[in-house]
């Protein structure tokens, strides 16, 4: 049997880290259209399990021959038609009450409250060129064009 070399070893390090970060950020998606189902397998044939509508957020497990694996805010998982999805990206949230703020600050005066389930549209991210981001932090829209800064752990979407 053959060992390995010295040189192939810290390659091998450096791509198990890299496959590792990327492994832990989440990808989202939104549903595209209303209704969207939701399928206990990756066909048309197979059981639906719940009706979405327009602008759902939803996480992204994987993706196969023209479905998509997802796990929704209550957790359930699932399969959706790929053509049912879109890369708008919004948020819901997941508290009785949510207060959007002027800042990402406390202690910043409360622009709105939106309600458990109400769907946000994710503003600037961290990742924005040009941006600052205030860590716990996210600016999002209202769809009545009221925006402001909601606590990451209050939605879910990101």
């Amino acid at each position: 049997m053959r060992r390995p070399s010295n040189l192939s070893l810290p390659a091998l390090a450096l791509a198990a880290m890299l496959v590792g970060g990327a492994a832990g950020a989440a990808d989202y998606k939104t549903t595209a259209e209303a209704p969207t189902l939701l399928y206990d397998a990756p066909s048309t044939k197979a059981r639906p399990l719940y009706v979405y509508g327009r602008d759902v957020p939803l996480e992204v497990l994987v993706a196969v021959e023209g479905w998509t694996k997802i796990r929704d805010v209550t957790g359930a998982f699932g399969w959706v038609p790929n053509k049912n999805l879109a890369d708008r990206r919004m948020l819901l949230v997941r508290v009785p009450v949510a207060e959007i703020r002027a800042n990402p600050d406390d202690a910043a005066p409360v622009v709105f409250r939106a309600e458990q389930n109400v769907l946000l549209e994710l503003g600037e991210s961290a990742t924005s060129p040009g941006t600052t981001a205030t860590p716990g932090w996210v600016k999002a829209r209202h769809r009545d064009g009221q925006s402001g800064y909601v606590r990451v752990n209050q939605v879910f979407g990101l």
